[in-house]
C-alpha cells in the first residue's frame, strides 16, 4: 500500500487535533507515516497509532523541532528514502512556510489550504474553496510529490487504532538558520482554540458594544465552544483581533458555526462558510448571512440568545 507522510503538530509533548486529521485522510489515501521532528515518547506515539499512522518517524535531534530548515531537510530526506504518494501537513504560518520550501528542495506541487484529499489514479487530488470562498475547485500537483496543507476541521478525525512501527531516522542541519526558542497556545481561558474549535459562535455589529460580547461568551461556554467576531467587531474595539473571522482574519471550519449579529459581508464568509452547519441570528432579514446559513432566526440576538443558553441549559440538566 503507497505510504502518505504526515508532519505531526507537537507542541509541549501534545499532538494537536490537526495532525488526527490529517492522519484521517491519509488513512484513506494509503498507509499513514507519521513524522515528529524531535523526540516522539511513548505516549505521542500511542496517540498517533489510535489515529492510523502504521509507522512514526522519530529524531532525538531536538535541533529539528525548533529549526524550520532542519524539519524541511527532514522531510526531504524522508521522501527520497520512501517515495510517498503525498505529504500531509497542517494549513498553518509555519506549515505552509515548511511546504513552500519543501516544494523548492523537491521541485514538486505544494497545494495550500485544502478542504479534502482524494485519491484518483494511482494519485491524489486536492479539494480547495477559492475566490473568498466562493469557488470550489479541484487540482493536482503535475510534478514531483504533491505536498499539502489541509485546513484544520475539515474533516472530522476518526480513530483507527494500530500499533506502529518507530523508526529513527537523522539528518543533518548545515549552516546557521533562523531558530524558534519558544512557542506557547495563545491564551484562550478554559475555551478551545478557534481554528481547532469543532463548535465556534462569532459575534458582530448586532452586538451592539464590547460589554455585551459577554452574552456571546455565554453561550460559547454553554456549548463549549470558540469565540469568534466579525472585522466590524474587532475594529470597533469590541473584541481581540486574534479572534477575527474573514478573508483577513482567521479561517475555521467547525462543525457548527453561530453567526450573531453578523451581516454576513464576504470578507466574513470567505472565513466560515466552509463550516458544517450555520446558524445565523440577525434582526435584519435581508442580511446576506442568510443566504449561507443552514438555520435562519429573525430578531434582536439580545433577545433570542439569552432564550438559547437557557433552552441549552435545560437540555443538558
Amino acid at each position: 500500500m503507497a505510504e502518505v507522510l504526515v508532519l505531526a503538530d507537537v507542541v509541549d509533548g501534545a499532538v494537536g487535533k490537526p495532525t488526527f486529521e490529517l492522519l484521517t485522510i491519509a488513512n484513506r489515501l494509503g498507509s499513514p507515516v507519521a513524522i515528529v521532528a524531535g523526540n516522539a515518547s511513548s505516549e505521542i506515539v500511542e496517540k498517533l497509532g489510535s489515529y492510523g499512522a502504521s509507522t512514526v518517524l522519530t529524531s532525538d535531534d531536538e535541533v529539528l523541532a525548533s529549526v524550520t530548515a532542519g524539519v524541511v531537510t527532514l522531510l526531504e530526506s524522508v521522501v527520497a528514502a520512501r517515495s510517498p504518494i503525498a505529504v500531509l501537513l497542517a494549513s498553518t504560518a509555519q506549515g505552509k512556510e515548511i511546504a513552500g520550501r519543501l516544494g523548492v528542495r523537491l521541485d514538486a506541487g505544494v497545494l495550500t489550504d485544502a478542504v479534502d484529499v482524494v485519491a484518483s489514479d494511482g494519485g491524489v487530488v486536492v479539494e480547495q474553496s477559492v475566490f473568498g470562498g466562493s469557488t470550489v475547485v479541484h487540482a493536482r500537483a503535475t510534478r514531483g510529490v504533491p505536498i499539502i496543507t489541509v485546513r484544520p476541521n475539515s474533516v472530522t478525525p476518526v480513530e483507527s487504532p494500530v500499533s506502529p512501527a518507530v523508526e529513527a531516522v537523522s539528518v543533518a542541519v548545515e549552516g546557521q538558520h533562523a531558530k524558534v526558542i519558544s512557542q506557547a497556545a495563545a491564551a484562550v481561558g478554559g475555551r478551545p482554540g478557534l481554528t481547532e474549535a469543532s463548535v465556534v459562535v462569532a459575534g458582530g455589529r448586532g452586538v451592539g458594544a464590547a460589554e455585551k460580547f459577554a452574552l456571546i461568551e455565554e453561550l460559547a461556554d454553554v456549548l463549549s465552544a470558540a469565540v469568534g467576531a466579525s472585522r466590524a467587531a474587532t475594529d470597533a474595539g469590541w473584541y481581540p483581533h486574534a479572534a477575527q473571522v474573514g478573508q483577513t482574519g482567521v479561517t475555521v471550519a467547525p462543525q457548527l458555526y453561530i453567526a450573531c449579529g453578523i451581516s454576513g459581508a464576504i470578507q466574513h464568509r470567505a472565513g466560515m462558510q466552509t463550516a458544517k452547519t450555520i446558524v445565523a441570528i440577525n434582526k435584519d432579514a435581508e442580511a446576506p448571512i442568510f443566504e449561507l446559513a443552514d438555520f435562519g432566526v429573525v430578531g434582536d440576538l439580545h433577545v433570542v440568545v439569552p432564550q438559547l443558553i437557557d433552552e441549552i441549559r435545560k437540555r443538558k440538566g
